[in-house]
């Protein structure tokens, strides 16, 4: 007995059109979810001397001028800083939109540690971190600082 395949030219019902337009944007990304590409803000740190204003700013985890195509490979895969970096970035634009006990705190518990690893002998000196903008006017970059920490004071070495 032969076998008889019905093949019909009736259009995609509603509920095939609906998998379509989901399973759609997933194979065929879009960057059109970004309303506006803005700055992201920057984290620096500063030591702040007596009731002085700080003046030497240092960038949080800059960003490295060059990177080789072994790093750039063994990123794709394993990058918890990088990662740790975004989450700041997160906390940060909160903070520019609304300041929370968290998001700052989130950010001195990532400064602290770091920078009570340098070799710069500051115990007890106080440090301040600010969050900035850098937006370009034509040619020229300007700084928009966003936010200002209260002082915070750095225990290094043993604890009495």
């Amino acid at each position: 007995m032969p076998v008889h395949t019905l093949v019909t030219s009736q259009p995609l019902t509603h509920g095939m059109r609906r998998l379509i337009t989901l399973i759609l944007p997933v194979l065929v990304p879009s960057w059109r979810f970004f309303k506006t590409i803005e700055p992201s803000p920057r984290v620096q740190w500063a030591f702040v001397h007596d009731s002085d204003d700080p003046v030497d700013w240092r960038e949080f985890r800059p960003r490295p001028a060059h990177i080789s195509p072994g790093q750039m490979l063994r990123r794709l895969f394993w990058n918890p800083i990088w990662n740790e970096t975004l989450f700041l970035v997160s906390c940060a634009e909160r903070i520019q939109q609304n300041p929370t006990p968290h998001s700052i705190n989130e950010i001195w518990h990532r400064i602290l540690p770091e920078i009570a690893r340098m070799p710069i002998g500051s115990a007890g000196k106080l440090v301040q971190f600010r969050l900035i903008f850098v937006h370009r006017d034509g040619l020229n970059l300007s700084e928009e600082i966003v936010f200002l920490s209260k002082p915070r004071s750095i225990l290094f070495g043993p604890t009495p």
